[in-house]
């Protein structure tokens, strides 16, 4: 199934299905799911990428099937200036495999500032760096994937 633009997605997706929010980085990968009714994320849980890239894909099919997923949203990482840059590239190569081994819909979703947003709200939560560096990950996936869900309420 192709990458899509956000609201060929939206055309396409049966009601009452989640989408899978994903947030790609070298060593993890974080995850979040929407509702049925497409208005929260939630953090899921953060893969440690493996050494073959067939298993963090498998991964993903099982949480995908499990949680009736009907699309994905992928995290963008967008220089601040807008211009895409080696990151983006992997997160191109990551969506295309994806896609090619698991027959889904997904979408780029511009993770700007993602982590850092994350970060900062649970340092101001006081939380550990042991345990923030814990959840961090699928913690970004929800908020890409909350900013998908908004982009939708708030009317594209």
């Amino acid at each position: 199934m192709p990458i899509r633009n956000p609201s060929d997605l939206l055309a396409e997706l049966p009601e009452k299905t989640c989408l899978l929010g994903l947030d790609p980085g070298e060593k993890t990968i974080g995850l979040a799911v929407s509702d049925p009714n497409l208005t929260i994320a939630s953090p899921l849980e953060t893969i440690e990428r493996a050494r073959k890239a067939s298993a963090d894909y498998a991964r993903i099919a099982e949480v995908a099937s499990a949680r009736k997923v009907g699309g994905f949203i992928v995290g963008m990482p967008t220089n601040m200036d807008g211009s895409l840059g080696p990151r983006a590239q992997s997160a191109r190569a990551f969506a295309r495999n994806l896609v090619a081994r698991i027959d889904l819909p997904l979408v780029f979703w511009d993770e700007r500032m993602s982590t850092q947003a994350v970060t900062r709200t649970l340092i101001e939560a006081d939380m550990s760096r042991a345990k923030r560096a814990a959840v961090v990950d699928k913690m970004a996936a929800a908020f890409i994937l909350q900013g998908f869900l908004d982009w939708i309420r708030i009317g594209r």
